[in-house]
């Protein structure tokens, strides 16, 4: 659909050689924008991250701070006083370097597939490197929602306002429904299925959301995402996954606990976040496999999910994680194209481990 909207548009299109060459590319092509998936835009400031750890004295000290002030980034509330100084310092001496590993010419990042983190989306717009987040399923040829660069059209968090010539709403359990010209006629051969999706002309997408300001659109989760506990109580895992991975030291999360008595989950860590900070507490190198079974790497691992779990009420915390060794991959079958998790394939691959959690 982007691709349309570029060739209607007159806008060249680029395409990347490789997930691997996509920074030579973005430096070689110098783009106005691009269109993504969050899991890249993840990689991306892991990487710059993992360069900012790099450096040393006042250096250091600048980049870090320079992150701390774009944690505190509202595009809601323009930038003023002594904030704005704070940031156009920070823009000049760090973020500019940023802009210029993504060709320097960016002026719009599209992102959607997925939830985008809220802590990458203010940095990444404090940077001014502005990424909008937007949704909808193939079904509805697909966009919903989307944030927008015009005044008070972007709200972080939200994927936005819906586009003019459709209607949305939620239904009594806060599925979003949508209605108007872009919903499909149906799956191909496939009536019953139609059926079930598709009700007095309302398209019911599967997704769990919320409405702020009247306008602004929260996916929440997917319906069939949801679980219960055996407890009885519902547990919807996208949100604690994402609060979870803001963390530099998770990589990967999924979180468990369908007809048990607690969640859980299984968790892939970044390995080179732990061997900085190995590093920076004078712990001996250890190979992938001695870090997942370090007691000390555990107990770092649970103060960081600690630390996460008082957002969430006492059913949803995770009580018990396993380390894993290996990081989940399209290749591997655990993700989907769009690299999202593939929480059956996972949950089957893990079985063991899982059975092994609930002993």
């Amino acid at each position: 659909m982007i691709t349309y909207l570029y060739l209607f548009s007159g806008i060249s299109i680029f395409y990347a050689e490789s997930l691997e060459t996509i920074g030579e590319n973005l430096k070689e092509v110098k783009p106005d924008g691009f269109t993504t998936v969050p899991r890249l835009l993840e990689k991306v400031y892991e990487k710059i991250m993992a360069k900012g750890n790099e450096l040393t004295g006042i250096k250091r000290a600048l980049f870090f701070w320079s992150v701390g002030l774009g944690m505190k980034y509202d595009n809601r509330k323009p930038p003023g006083g002594l904030y704005k100084i704070k940031l156009n310092i920070a823009r000049k001496l760090v973020f500019s370097k940023w802009r210029e590993a993504l060709g320097g010419n960016i002026s719009f990042i599209i992102t959607g597939g997925a939830a985008a983190s809220e802590k990458l989306l203010r940095i990444f717009n404090a940077a001014g490197i502005p990424i909008y987040e937007g949704y909808g399923p193939t079904e509805n040829s697909p966009v919903i929602c989307v944030n927008r660069k015009q005044n008070n059209e972007t709200y972080f968090g939200t994927v936005g306002p819906p586009i003019e010539g459709i209607e949305v709403k939620l239904a009594e359990d806060s599925e979003i429904l949508v209605k108007g010209a872009s919903v499909m006629l149906g799956y191909y051969k496939h009536p019953e299925l139609t059926a079930e999706v598709i009700k007095d002309g309302w398209l019911h997408t599967g997704d769990i959301g919320t409405i702020i300001e009247n306008r602004f659109y929260k996916i929440t989760d997917r319906k069939k995402e949801l679980f219960k506990t055996s407890g009885g109580k519902y547990v919807a895992p996208q949100p604690i996954e994402n609060k979870m991975k803001e963390s530099k030291f998770i990589e990967q999360i999924i979180v468990l606990g369908s007809e048990r008595k607690f969640v859980s989950a299984l968790v892939v860590p970044s390995f080179n976040a732990i061997r900085d900070w190995m590093k920076e507490n004078n712990i001996a190198d250890l190979t992938d496999e001695e870090i997942i079974n370090s007691q000390e790497i555990h107990d770092l691992f649970r103060s960081v999910i600690d630390h996460h779990n008082v957002n969430f009420n006492h059913v949803e915390q995770i009580k018990k994680f396993i380390l894993l060794q290996h990081e989940w991959s399209v290749d591997g079958g655990e993700m989907t194209p769009k690299m999202s998790l593939k929480r059956k394939v996972i949950m089957e691959k893990y079985k063991d481990v899982i059975e092994g959690i609930y002993a």
